[in-house]
């Protein structure tokens, strides 16, 4: 079964594209970095598949960041991903966080889409929080931003005894040539999906059961996966980026600098001596030397 995918399909009699995602690995590597509530792993879940959706219908090549901020129980809940489907996020909250609607979690906030493409320029969107579920905060992104009519449908939940997380986009092309009706009828269709097929079926055993009576074009899939960028180098390099006098003084206190990365859980820990020979690199020699 191809799970961990990227499916896009086209309808040939309606102008309409179509996109479903199934994902467990790169699901569970994200909650497996820190103790989430449930609430969490379930707003985590739908992010995470709605980035994957969004990375695939805003054709670039790039970084993407799509975030969640608020003044409630959770202040921050963020996907990171690129044009490569390499996905990881975290969230950040206070308190007990019990399940609800969009506005319950984040309190008064806003939706941040942020674009930074390898040629071309960073573009940000923002977007309230208007909808009581991120699927309609980001149906109204699109009908505002892209002015095309979009439905998602995001998916968590047990799959053999595992968190599973999918979900599925329909929008009408550009050039639509089809009507209201037509539309709507897909999404009928679509909307009687089901966890346990999303989470259980091979992606054509799902495009079949919806659409058996329409003509699918189904695409190659691309592999989505779970990638933290941080590295042992990264972190070297942001302590050399702190005066000295400040790095030794943490030393004094701590016996040790330890950067932690909450998007996968690593830490990268740095002694008296691994501190030394950073800051006598030759990169900072100089201003290793004034240090002193």
């Amino acid at each position: 079964m191809a799970k961990n995918s990227l499916h896009r399909y086209l309808f040939n009699d309606i102008s309409v594209r179509g996109e479903l995602v199934q994902l467990d690995k790169p699901y569970q590597e994200i909650l497996s970095s820190n103790d989430y509530p449930e609430a969490i792993q379930k707003l985590l879940g739908e992010l995470l598949v709605a980035t994957s959706l969004l990375t695939a219908t805003l054709k670039f090549e790039g970084s993407i960041t799509v975030q969640l901020q608020g003044d409630g129980p959770v202040r921050l809940a963020v996907i990171n991903g690129n044009h490569n489907q390499q996905m990881r996020g975290v969230a950040r909250f206070e308190g007990d966080v019990k399940d609800g609607t969009i506005q319950s979690l984040m309190g008064k906030g806003h939706l941040v889409i942020t674009i930074d493409p390898v040629k071309g320029e960073r573009y940000q969107g923002v977007v309230g929080l208007e909808g009581e579920t991120l699927s309609e905060v980001l149906e109204n992104y699109f009908a505002n931003s892209e002015q095309l009519r979009t439905r998602l449908i995001l998916r968590t939940g047990q799959h053999d005894g595992q968190a599973n997380a999918a979900g599925m986009l329909l929008q009408v092309l550009p050039d639509d040539k089809g009507s209201e009706e037509d539309f709507d009828h897909l999404l009928q269709l679509t909307e009687t999906v089901k966890n346990d097929e999303l989470f259980g079926l091979d992606a054509e055993d799902v495009l079949y059961r919806l659409y058996h009576q329409e003509s699918v074009q189904l695409f190659e899939p691309q592999p989505v996966a779970f990638n933290c960028s941080c590295s042992r180098e990264r972190s070297a390099s942001a302590i050399r980026s702190i005066d000295r006098a400040e790095v030794d003084q943490i030393l004094a206190e701590e016996g040790e600098i330890a950067l932690h990365c909450d998007y996968c859980g690593t830490s990268y820990k740095f002694d008296r001596i691994d501190v030394a020979a950073l800051f006598e690199s030759p990169i900072s020699q100089t201003s290793g030397n004034q240090a002193h």
